[in-house]
């Protein structure tokens, strides 16, 4: 894509808007999971109704996802994002007041298309913003806004948890006032227009940019490991007696910081090395850490492991993200930033589908032996198509 933008991220105007934007698909599902024990004893609701509620919406968001991607491309990031910010806030929010599950259901499935939008909307609007260095910064800030989100939002929903299962639901209100903020953006500098039948659907981008498929691979790969993580480091550690809400929090809260530290020091990394080989690193480190979950019994190398884990991802969300931008073609931008959502919610349904059965009929230790040996794979077919050259 030919695009000339400042590369002074200081002098950008909406940047806070963005990178808070960018939580929002964090917020999602977190600030929600506090209260699904509330659901189900206050609701009546099954452990997999409430976990419906929290989840579902991950359905529309990865359906419409290209659908947004292409509104974007064609008429740029702020009407869309504004429109996304606006539904993600009132189809959220709705949960205060709706009572039917079938209709709370409907609204999180409504709440899934504007969460599609701001997804796309906030992440081609910093990569439309910022070229060179700056962009790398601004990159490395998102990781840390998202990992930080992870943290923030959960802690959020808990104590608004104290006083309802609704109340949690009153933070979707966030979006209403952000899209208002949205429509203040100025509008972004475009890509050169496309050549004919660059409007065609995802078969058509991808033939056009095959490399993105490489790129995709690995967004899935990463978030299938990710929710490995999430959803079997408390069985593991329940295994060694630590069953500790807070002990078990302090693992994950972990993580996320060090990702966000990693994704502080992003744009120094990436000034002396190449996507491709700060992947490298991250999957290398996953396999170590992964190794360490499923071998070793003492806590604080579990601890390590997660910090571990965590400062791989702070590398990967980034190079991930920039590596989208600058596989798309002209004018596609937004398509092929939304492909990358649908990638990463296809690793995050496929962990449990995959690794559960195995855990059910094995052991978490081999659980995570197993993630281990994909991580290692992938690392090992980074590592041998070369590209160790520095920036």
């Amino acid at each position: 894509m030919t695009v000339t933008v400042p590369t002074d991220s200081r002098h950008q105007p909406g940047l806070a808007l963005l990178l808070i934007g960018s939580t929002l698909t964090v917020l999602a599902g977190t600030v929600l999971t506090p209260v699904v024990q509330l659901l189900i004893t206050e609701r009546h609701l099954s452990a997999t109704a409430a976990g419906l509620i929290v989840t579902v919406h991950g359905v529309s968001l990865a359906a419409v996802a290209p659908v947004a991607g292409r509104i974007v491309d064609r008429h740029g990031v702020r009407r869309p994002l504004a429109a996304g910010l606006l539904l993600y806030g009132v189809a959220g929010g709705a949960g205060v007041v709706v009572e039917a599950y079938p209709v709370l259901i409907a609204t999180r499935l409504l709440f899934g298309v504007g969460a599609a939008l701001v997804f796309t909307g906030t992440t081609v609007g910093l990569l439309d913003r910022y070229a060179g260095t700056a962009r790398d910064r601004v990159m490395g800030w998102r990781s840390t806004a998202i990992s930080l989100g992870g943290v923030v939002w959960p802690l959020v929903g808990g104590a608004l948890g104290v006083l309802s299962w609704r109340a949690p639901f009153a933070v979707y209100l966030l979006g209403v006032p952000l899209a208002l903020l949205a429509l203040r953006l100025p509008d972004e500098p475009r890509a050169a227009a496309p050549p004919p039948g660059a409007t065609a659907g995802r078969s058509a981008l991808l033939a056009r940019a095959p490399g993105l498929l490489a790129v995709y691979a690995l967004q899935a790969a990463a978030t299938l490991l990710l929710y490995t993580v999430l959803v079997f480091l408390p069985v593991r550690l329940a295994a060694l007696d630590i069953a500790n809400t807070a002990v078990v929090a302090s693992f994950s809260a972990s993580s996320s910081a060090a990702m966000s530290v990693a994704g502080l020091g992003y744009a120094g990394l990436r000034a002396r090395l190449t996507e491709p080989v700060l992947l490298r690193w991250a999957f290398t480190t996953w396999t170590v850490a992964l190794l360490a979950l499923a071998l070793v019994d003492v806590p604080v190398v579990l601890l390590a492991a997660a910090v571990l884990f965590g400062l791989g991802m702070g590398l990967a969300v980034p190079a991930l993200t920039v590596l989208t931008a600058d596989r798309a073609p002209a004018g596609g931008r937004g398509r092929a930033t939304a492909l990358l959502a649908t990638a990463g919610f296809t690793g995050q349904v496929a962990s449990p589908l995959l690794l559960g059965p195995l855990h059910a009929a094995t052991s978490v230790r081999l659980t995570f032996l197993s993630a281990a040996v994909l991580a290692g794979a992938v690392a090992a077919v980074l590592i041998g198509r070369g590209d160790t050259r520095p920036r």
